[in-house]
């Protein structure tokens, strides 16, 4: 006999492919939702259905947005000089807590990762390179991707391709311990990061 019914196993199943959810997770996921009253479990069918049908990438950073530029891309107060290259729109999301940085995003949604089979053509660096080269006003890259090997590949590759124009590129350093992501860093050890970066093509 299955231990569950074919629905009730479906939804563990799909609740357990989520990154951070495992088996026993799962389970007590869908049990949760199975026991939520109509109207909350509509409520919650509503807010992924309308996330997934609403949110777009924002065609400047490629942040996720429901407005196109995002609300950062078109604040007017926005250091223009700076962007941030951040691996995924998590990490925008992160810097924006620490409320130290000023300047605009570019999220590159993943780094160059062979054992992954991420290529660099799946990432937005060539939005990147576009987007630098059509704005005379940014001065300054720091590059933000988490302190792994991929990251620091992906970061060395990135100031490699902006040492021909003469933009500096700076990486976080100080802070920031090798192997740790971006999205679990505190906000002080964020700002560290952020006064202490180095310069990566100088």
């Amino acid at each position: 006999m299955a231990r569950y019914s074919p629905s009730i196993q479906q939804l563990i199943t799909e609740l357990g492919s989520l990154p951070g959810i495992g088996g026993k997770s799962a389970q007590r996921l869908a049990f949760h939702i199975l026991d939520m009253p109509e109207e909350r479990a509509e409520m919650l069918i509503s807010a992924i259905k309308d996330a997934r049908t609403n949110t777009k990438r924002c065609s400047l950073c490629h942040n996720f947005t429901d407005s196109d530029p995002c609300p950062i891309c078109s604040d007017p107060t926005r250091d223009r000089s700076t962007v941030l290259v951040v691996e995924s729109p998590k990490d925008v999301s992160t810097f924006e807590r620490s409320h130290e940085y000023r300047g605009l995003y570019h999220v590159l949604h993943g780094v160059f990762d062979p054992l992954k089979s991420k290529s660099l053509e799946d990432t937005t660096i060539s939005q990147l390179i576009q987007r630098l080269a059509a704005n005379s006003e940014v001065k300054e890259v720091i590059v933000a991707t988490n302190q792994s090997a991929e990251g620091n590949a992906t970061a060395l590759y990135i100031s490699r391709l902006l040492t021909p124009s003469g933009i500096k590129v700076t990486r976080l350093a100080q802070g920031l311990p090798m192997g740790s992501d971006i999205e679990y860093a505190d906000d002080l050890t964020l700002l560290s990061a952020l006064n202490g970066r180095t310069v990566l093509n100088g």
